[in-house]
This record gives structure tokens, C-alpha cells and sequence, in this order.
């Protein structure tokens, strides 16, 4: 004789039927609805990810381009300050020059 545990019968009977029950449910045209919304608010965060990384972007963008100028600026300014604290040791040596070539023709 076949000894039947119907705990486990019952178990598994009641799983089946809240199997089915749930799939009832979840392709119902309520369940349908909300999927629906679900999806229709995913596809607005994305469009707003999407708008505000572009804006990232461009501030990214601008704020490198800036930054590029500035430097050029301070670059400029460092080679004109160079120019400018250069010694005159052109005109002071011959300046030497000719004094030493008056020297030489009064000695």
C-alpha cells in the first residue's frame, strides 16, 4: 500500500493554484495599466538623465574652454613681464665696447 503524505499534496496543490492566480493577475488589464505607467515614468527620468547630462556637457564644455584662455592670458602676460626684466646687455656692451676702443686709441 502507498503511503501519501497529504501535507505535501496540499502544499503543492496550493502553489499550483497561486501560481495560476498570480498569472491571472499579472497579465490582467489593471496589472497591464500600471506596467504601463511603470514604463511611462522610466521613459521620462530617462529623457531628464539624458537633458541633464547634455547640460553637464556643455557646462564641462565652457568651463574648459575658459580655463584654456586663462591660461593663454597668464602665458602672455609671463613672456611680456620676461621681455620687459630683460638686462639691455646689448646696448651696455657696446657701450663697454667703445669706451675700451677709446681707451685703446688714447694709450
Amino acid at each position: 500500500m502507498i503511503n501519501i503524505n497529504w501535507r505535501k499534496v496540499g502544499i503543492f496543490a496550493g502553489g499550483m493554484v497561486l501560481g495560476i492566480v498570480g498569472i491571472k493577475l499579472l497579465s490582467s488589464r489593471d496589472a497591464k495599466k500600471v506596467y504601463t505607467h511603470c514604463t511611462a515614468a522610466a521613459l521620462r527620468a530617462k529623457d531628464y538623465i539624458v537633458d541633464q547630462a547634455t547640460v553637464l556637457q556643455e557646462n564641462c564644455a565652457d568651463i574648459y574652454e575658459e580655463a584654456k584662455k586663462i591660461n593663454e592670458d597668464r602665458a602672455a602676460e609671463e613672456k611680456e613681464k620676461e621681455i620687459d626684466d630683460e638686462p639691455k646687455g646689448i646696448e651696455d656692451k657696446s657701450f663697454k665696447v667703445a669706451e675700451a676702443d677709446e681707451e685703446e686709441a688714447e694709450n
